[in-house]
């Protein structure tokens, strides 16, 4: 299968489904991270453009190290708006280049604005991607693909209907996100938070309720016709 995976921020992927990316990958699947914001603001004192350049290769070095291929539409933080054309026709470009049997990526109702707008634009940007005179430099799709909502941050709100047993990964899917130094050390710092301590703990909080060390959460998107009559998360 090919998978595309849609973030907001770079790090945020590794947060909600970095060890669904791995075991995908690891499977022999292709992975695709898409980035949508490019983390400009995520620091007190870096500037913005120069965040931007570092988190973008810290981006890079993360989906090397879980086996996926990062891409990067590069929209400023806080800018981030499903109804800017130009960047759902970029997004569109991004799902038609990548060909998705899955997208996954934020829920709906996740903490902020950005991410929140990012989910928004991946449901109507999929859809666009079938539409033939919706035209892009790739083809459009057969089919429009489902959405899986990975888990919001600390799990405020999300009822979690399926489970991926990432115990096998959670060491890869920390390293991964440690590559994200700029963030670690921004929230260590700025927010006194123990980062990778407290993905670490999410994690087990799902593995908790599935009967696993370690898990990720997922629920599906429910509207037409995004729904498949098989599993499509990692078994």
């Amino acid at each position: 299968m090919n998978i595309l995976a849609i973030g907001c921020h770079p790090d945020d992927l590794e947060v909600g489904c970095g060890g669904t990316i791995a075991r995908y990958a690891r499977e022999g699947h292709k992975v695709f991270m898409c980035h949508v914001a490019n983390g400009n603001m995520g620091h007190k004192v870096i500037m913005p453009e120069e965040l931007a350049a570092m988190r973008k290769k810290e981006a890079q070095e993360s989906a090397k190290m879980l086996g996926a291929e990062a891409i990067a539409l590069d929209v400023g933080d806080l800018l981030v708006n499903n109804f800017n054309e130009d960047d759902v026709r970029k997004l569109v470009q991004v799902i038609r280049y990548a060909k998705p049997d899955l997208i996954i990526t934020h829920d709906p109702d996740d903490y902020m604005r950005d991410h929140i707008q990012t989910s928004e634009m991946a449901f109507n940007a999929s859809f666009a991607a079938t539409i033939a005179h919706y035209h892009t430099q790739h083809g459009c799709l057969d089919a429009v693909p489902p959405i899986i909502y990975m888990d919001t941050l600390a799990g405020m709100g999300f009822i979690p209907t399926e489970y991926v047993d990432i115990t096998d990964a959670i060491e890869l899917k920390l390293q991964a996100l440690q590559c994200h130094d700029t963030q670690i050390r921004w929230l260590r710092d700025h927010d006194g938070i123990d980062f990778l301590d407290f993905v670490r703990t999410c994690s087990k909080y799902r593995g908790l309720q599935s009967g696993v060390a370690y898990a990720e959460g997922f629920r599906p998107c429910t509207r037409w016709p995004r729904m498949a009559a098989k599993r499509l998360l990692p078994g």
